[in-house]
């Protein structure tokens, strides 16, 4: 007779299993990328409000212990701007349920995993995103009004040199700024070995410039691939929000996250926690649930689960990008975490 899971399966009320957590582990950034943070002015959390290195521990262990989800994803702000940054992914990588050991992976802008790209391979951290939008160093200071793309470059190949296996490329695609590159970044991935995931450009930009005609979409996208090196798309991709496609030379992989024009919310798995421990259930959510401030009133960890629960039977069927009820969440993608 098979053994009896030890976690219950945290279910949203369109039976969607939860299984993804993404934590924001600060809302700081070396970088300030157009779509995500203005250029001055942004109020940083005072530290006090921050999550520690043992409240998120805490947090995460419910999640991944009571609840079975699969994998964490450390996201920021950037995340290895936050001092010690492998001693929290050694205490998270040593999570685990009846699945087996959590799936740890963080995305970061790479500036500097010259400097930390072993010592989190070393500590547990399993996979990689790298954030990069453009080849151009011109463009790359416009993008991040950051003079870092050498920097970034170098830390894709410490990320490959430490043994991380994949590493993945986000690319944000905004119309009249980097769409002329797709082809460009869709050749870096070839000739670097990493899958380039081209990321439709979404209303969390900090200054509120979003319009729809800067959306590139994913039939766009894949059409302009395709036309210099053919791709055919792979199985369905399940509860991961890339599509991802093949090419037919044998030149690796290439994706897109089309959370634009075409939502993959009937699969979401996905919950976040933010930089000073507000649960959120869609990257898009109007309304938040404290879980640092429960565990901070001493709330036992079968109290802070029933706020889980609570929290995860109001999430939405979807974001509702496009229609004319969409509200724009009231901050922007560094107060969230991507």
């Amino acid at each position: 007779m098979a053994d009896t899971p030890s976690h219950v399966p945290l279910v949203d009320p369109f039976s969607r299993v939860i299984e993804d957590l993404r934590i924001s582990i600060t809302d700081r950034c070396n970088f300030r990328c157009t779509y995500c943070m203005p250029e001055e002015g942004m109020n940083w959390l005072p530290r006090e409000q921050v999550m520690s290195f043992e409240e998120i521990e805490h947090l995460a262990r419910i999640f991944v212990e009571r609840y079975g989800v699969r994998s964490i994803r450390l996201t920021g702000g950037e995340p290895t701007v936050r001092a010690h940054l492998p001693v929290l992914v050694r205490k998270l990588s040593v999570l685990r349920n009846d699945h087996g050991p959590v799936d740890l992976a963080m995305t970061t802008n790479g500036a500097t995993m010259r400097l930390l790209a072993e010592r989190l391979r070393e500590a547990g951290l399993r996979r990689i995103n790298i954030s990069l939008d453009t080849l151009q160093r011109d463009k790359f200071f416009q993008m991040t009004r950051r003079d870092e793309l050498e920097s970034v470059l170098d830390g894709i190949e410490a990320s490959k040199a430490a043994g991380f296996d994949p590493v993945k490329i986000n690319a944000v695609v905004e119309r009249g700024v980097n769409d002329d590159e797709i082809v460009d970044l869709a050749t870096f991935g070839r000739d670097r070995g990493v899958e380039v995931r081209f990321i439709e450009f979404m209303p969390l930009d900090a200054e509120g410039h979003w319009m729809n005609d800067k959306v590139v979409g994913q039939d766009e996208i894949v059409e302009t691939i395709n036309a210099v090196y053919p791709i055919e798309q792979m199985p369905a991709r399940g509860a991961a929000p890339a599509d991802r496609f093949r090419y037919l030379d044998g030149g690796g992989t290439v994706g897109v996250i089309p959370t634009v024009t075409k939502p993959f919310c009937g699969d979401c798995d996905r919950v976040r926690l933010t930089a000073e421990g507000d649960f959120r259930t869609c990257l898009f959510a109007t309304k938040e649930f404290d879980l640092l401030g429960a565990l901070r009133g001493g709330e036992t960890d079968d109290e802070i689960a029933a706020r889980i629960e609570a929290a995860v039977a109001t999430k939405w069927a979807g974001h509702q990008i496009n229609q004319v009820n969409f509200i724009r969440p009231g901050k922007s993608m560094s107060q969230i975490g991507g």
